[in-house]
C-alpha cells in the first residue's frame, strides 16, 4: 500500500477510536511493521495530525472549545501516586501530561491521557510491575500535570482537593 494512503487509513483508524490503539496493534491492522507506523505518525505530526503518544498507544487529539486546562504544580511520594491521579480524576479532572524541570536537561514532558480511576490502575500497575523510575524522582517529587476539565470551577474544585491533601505546590 502506498504511504499516503496508509498515512490516510491510519487517521482514519485513529480518528473511530475513543481509546489510544498501541503501534503494535497499528502495525497488524495495516500489515506493515511498528517502525513503518512511528515513522507514519513523525509525518502525519508534521503535517499537523495532533496524534498524542501516551502508555497505551496513540490517540487523535480533539480539544473540545468547551475543555479548559491549567497546569499544576505538586509534591508527592511515589506511594502516593495513585492518591494523587485519583484525586484529580474523581473531580472531574483529565490528566493530559506529567512535566518536571530538571537541573541539567531542562523541561521533560510526557503524555499521560489519565481520564478515569481504571486508567490510573493501568498507569499504577504498569510502574510497579516494570519497576519504572517515575519522572517526579528526578525533581524531589516536583512536577507539574495539565489538568483539564468541563468549567474553571471544576479546576478550581481539582486544585482544592489536591490543595487539601498536601499535594499541591502554590505558586509565589
Amino acid at each position: 500500500m502506498e504511504g499516503s494512503k496508509r498515512r490516510e487509513l491510519l487517521v482514519k483508524m485513529l480518528s473511530e477510536q475513543s481509546e489510544p490503539v498501541s503501534g503494535g496493534e497499528l502495525s497488524k491492522r495495516l500489515g506493515v511493521s511498528r517502525q513503518v507506523i512511528v515513522q507514519d505518525i513523525a509525518l502525519l505530526r508534521a503535517s499537523e495530525v495532533n496524534i498524542i503518544s501516551t502508555t497505551k498507544g496513540y490517540l487523535i487529539y480533539q480539544a473540545e472549545n468547551k475543555q479548559v486546562k491549567r497546569l499544576m504544580k505538586v509534591r508527592h511520594t511515589t506511594e502516593q501516586i495513585e492518591d494523587e491521579l485519583c484525586t484529580i480524576v474523581d473531580n472531574g479532572g483529565k490528566v493530559l501530561d506529567v512535566l518536571v524541570t530538571h537541573q541539567i536537561y531542562g523541561p521533560i514532558t510526557t503524555a499521560l491521557t489519565i481520564r478515569n480511576r481504571q486508567d490510573v490502575y493501568d498507569f499504577v500497575k504498569k510502574v510497579h510491575e516494570k519497576k519504572i523510575v517515575p519522572l517526579k524522582d528526578l525533581t524531589d517529587g516536583v512536577h507539574q500535570h495539565t489538568v483539564e476539565t468541563d468549567s474553571e470551577a471544576s479546576l478550581d474544585r481539582v486544585e482544592q482537593a489536591l490543595d487539601q491533601k498536601g499535594y499541591l505546590i502554590r505558586s509565589e
